[in-house]
């Protein structure tokens, strides 16, 4: 027996109600409709594998009903039934998205053919509905949360790369969740059993780095008493994440250049090299291509790691999901809250909406376990938030102008090149004549800070910058 459901729309009573009885007979669950309206109205309410709609009636005719349920309701599949003289008609109700036609009078096996087909179809698309459904809220338990553009394509990113066993380096601020995503690609890939190996490149000292990546062997070296395993080792057939990447020393960065071109590895002091079975996911904060231009980068690794790039947007780019993260951090923070059922009140929200998120997703958590621990009531209030939020101003940003200041110009005006040069100079100054910090200081590319420069003639051991002069 087909359970399959089925809505028939037919105005004519007598031949609505006899396809209807030659479909239920072959076990399919029927409902009809008379008119497009009554079919509209029970589409909202119930879902049906298959709606099977004559093309002329009055009212809505069944070519808006297609494009309602391809709208609405895209798991339902649409069969059309049409008299002899409206084929044309049928045919381009499938280029619209119909399954298939059928003319009147409907031989009783082609029916029941066609119907079953449409529902097999439906009930495929149905199930990688739900298993696309899955998927999310598996990204979402892992804290990728938003429904902004740009986060929806990390997650359809995350989606598409987690199968495979290719590189991928995760661009973005501190804050935005890179070991997040990476965590999320290692767990929907293949090597989800395996243990997910993570290591922070800059916080390790550049002499003990190279020992953590790969191991020695006993005797290496003075105080080396046992065998260890590096976690390269750690991580055969299954996942290193590399963060901050950018901050490896450039002699290791050619032994991890040839680990990924070679797939083998020497422990420290080792004389035997072997294969080891490891996908690498990369991140940073800093410009990679900027990096190589510094030679502080690897150009051949910089190739290596960017094999398939995930950016992740600042949290000030993307504040309508605000809410979405406070109320996730909520949930993950509930245990704080000593079984009180706490809420975001309208007011602190507000806040949250107002501020700049300098430490982005990872300094909004923090506000929100902050909070509950604060707040007295079963509502956070604006109170309860970080002095930082409450300012209004990014915390460690207070150098930077923040919306709504405005720059006065002087009533005799001011030379705008000198201004210009001026505020290039006092940001090279400030890096150290490290161009690559600077524009970022600036908000400008690497190549338009480099055209500056030489457009002014500026270079180290100039004179301090002076104050603007007037025109």
């Amino acid at each position: 027996m087909n359970q399959a459901s089925v809505l028939v729309v037919e105005d004519n009573d007598l031949e609505r109600q006899i396809t209807a009885e030659t479909l239920r007979e072959e076990g399919f669950a029927v409902e009809e409709a008379g008119m497009g309206k009554r079919a509209v109205e029970m589409l909202a309410l119930s879902r049906f594998d298959v709606v099977l709609t004559d093309l002329m009636m009055p009212g809505m005719s069944g070519e808006e009903l297609l494009n309602v349920v391809r709208a609405q309701y895209p798991g339902s599949q649409v069969v059309v039934l049409t008299a002899h003289g409206t084929i044309e008609s049928a045919v381009q109700a499938m280029k619209n998205g119909a399954f298939y036609y059928l003319t009147k009078p409907t031989d009783r096996e082609a029916l029941v053919m066609t119907v079953a087909k449409a529902a097999e179809l439906a009930n495929l698309q149905q199930e990688n509905l739900l298993l696309k459904r899955r998927l999310e809220g598996k990204l979402e338990a892992e804290g990728i949360v938003g429904q902004d553009p740009a986060i929806q394509e990390v997650i359809r990113m995350c989606r598409r790369v987690a199968p495979s066993n290719s590189t991928v380096l995760i661009l973005g601020e501190s804050g935005t969740g890179k070991e997040v995503v990476a965590r999320a690609i290692h767990r929907l890939s293949p090597r989800a059993s395996r243990q997910f190996v993570a290591i922070n490149c800059s916080a390790i000292p550049d002499n003990l780095i190279e020992n953590e990546l790969f191991g020695h062997e006993r005797g290496a070296f003075t105080g080396a008493n046992e065998r260890k395993i590096g976690l390269f080792e750690s991580a055969d057939k299954s996942t290193l994440f590399l963060d901050e990447i950018a901050d490896l020393p450039l002699g290791l960065q050619a032994k991890i250049l040839r680990v990924m071109q070679e797939r083998e590895i020497r422990r420290v002091g080792g004389n035997e090299s072997f294969r080891v079975d490891v996908r690498l996911i990369a991140a940073t904060n800093k410009n990679l291509a900027e990096e190589v231009a510094e030679e502080r980068f690897r150009e051949d690794l910089y190739y290596r790691v960017n094999v398939v790039t995930i950016s992740l947007p600042p949290l000030r780019n993307r504040r309508g999901d605000i809410p979405l993260l406070a109320n996730h951090a909520l949930a993950k923070f509930a245990h704080l809250a000593e079984g009180r059922s706490i809420e975001i009140s309208r007011e602190a929200m507000e806040v949250m909406l107002d501020f700049a998120w300098p430490g982005n997703v990872r300094q909004l958590e923090s506000a929100i376990e902050r909070a509950i621990l604060l707040c007295e009531g079963d509502k956070i209030l604006p109170r309860d938030l970080p002095e930082e939020v409450l300012s209004r101003k990014p915390a460690g940003k207070t150098g930077e102008r923040q919306r709504g200041d405005r720059f006065e110009i002087p009533a005799d005006g001011i030379n705008f090149e000198n201004f210009e040069r001026d505020l290039i100079l006092q940001a090279m100054e400030k890096t150290d004549w490290v161009i690559a910090k600077a524009a970022k200081m600036l908000g400008m590319s690497y190549r338009t800070l480099q055209y500056r420069l030489d457009k002014f003639g500026l270079k180290r051991g100039d004179s301090k910058a002076s104050p603007v002069e007037a025109k």
